[in-house]
C-alpha cells in the first residue's frame, strides 16, 4: 500500500507529463508540418497514445493512474475512492495539468503565461467530447471487468483513435481541457470554449458510469448460456 502523500503526488506527476506530452507534441507536431495540419495532428496523436500507455503503467500501482477528475469522479461513484482522497486527486490533477502545460512551453522556448484563442465551439464539438468521455469510462471498466493488465494499452489506444474519430479531437478530461485554456499552441482551446467541454465530458462519464454498471453486473442466479441448447 501506499501513502496518501503518495498517491497524490503520483496524480500529480502523472497529468504533469501528460499535458507536457499534449502540448510539447504539439508544439512539435506543428512545427514540423510545415502548415499540413493532419501531420501535426498525427504526431500530437501518437505521442499522447504512446505516452498514457507508459505513464498509466508506472502510476497505476501507486494510485490508481487516474490523471482524469471524470474517472476519479466515476471511481468515488462506485465507492472504490473515498470522497475526501476523490476531492484532493482532483486538486493533484488539475495543479499537475497546469505545471505540465507550463513545462512545455518552457521546454520550447515560448511565454511560460499564456491564453489560448482557439475556439471549439458548438453543438458537434460538445456531443464529441460526451461521446469521447463515454467511450473513455467503457474502456477503463470493461478492462478493469475483463483484463485488468491490458488497462494501460486500452486506454492509449481509445485515445489514440478518439483523436480521429471524434470532431474535438477527444480531450476527455476537466482537468486537460482547463490546462490547455493556458496555451495558446496546436493543443489549446479557448477558456470561452472550456465550460461546454466540461460539461459534456460530465454528461458522457456519468451516462458511462450508470450503463456500463448495469451491462458488467452478473445477475444473480443467472444460467450459464449452453450453446449446444440451440443446435
Amino acid at each position: 500500500m501506499f501513502s496518501t502523500s503518495r498517491k497524490l503526488f503520483a496524480e500529480f506527476l502523472g497529468t504533469a507529463l501528460l499535458l507536457a506530452i499534449v502540448i510539447g507534441s504539439g508544439i512539435m507536431g506543428e512545427t514540423l508540418a510545415g502548415g499540413n495540419t493532419a501531420i501535426a495532428l498525427l504526431g500530437n496523436t501518437i505521442a499522447t497514445g504512446a505516452g498514457l500507455v507508459v505513464l498509466i503503467t508506472i502510476f497505476g500501482p501507486i494510485s490508481g493512474a487516474h490523471f482524469n477528475p471524470v474517472v476519479t469522479l466515476a471511481f468515488a461513484a462506485r465507492r472504490d475512492i473515498g470522497v475526501f482522497l476523490a476531492l484532493a486527486y482532483i486538486l493533484a490533477q488539475v495543479a499537475g495539468a497546469v505545471a505540465g502545460v507550463y513545462a512545455a512551453h518552457e521546454m520550447f522556448g515560448q511565454a511560460i503565461m499564456q491564453v489560448s484563442l482557439k475556439l471549439r465551439d458548438g453543438p458537434a464539438l460538445a456531443f464529441s467530447e460526451g461521446v469521447a468521455t463515454f467511450g473513455l469510462m467503457a474502456t477503463i471498466f470493461g478492462c478493469i471487468k475483463f483484463k485488468p493488465d491490458f488497462t494501460p494499452i486500452a486506454v492509449g489506444l481509445y485515445i489514440t483513435s478518439a483523436y480521429w474519430f471524434t470532431a474535438s479531437t477527444s480531450f476527455a478530461n476537466p482537468a486537460v481541457t482547463f490546462a490547455r485554456s493556458l496555451s495558446n499552441t496546436f493543443a489549446g482551446i479557448a477558456p470561452h470554449s472550456v465550460p461546454l467541454f466540461i460539461a459534456a465530458q460530465c454528461v458522457g462519464a456519468i451516462v458511462g458510469v450508470v450503463v456500463f454498471s448495469w451491462l458488467l453486473s452478473e445477475q444473480k442466479n443467472a444460467k450459464p448460456i449452453n450453446p449446444s441448447a440451440e443446435l
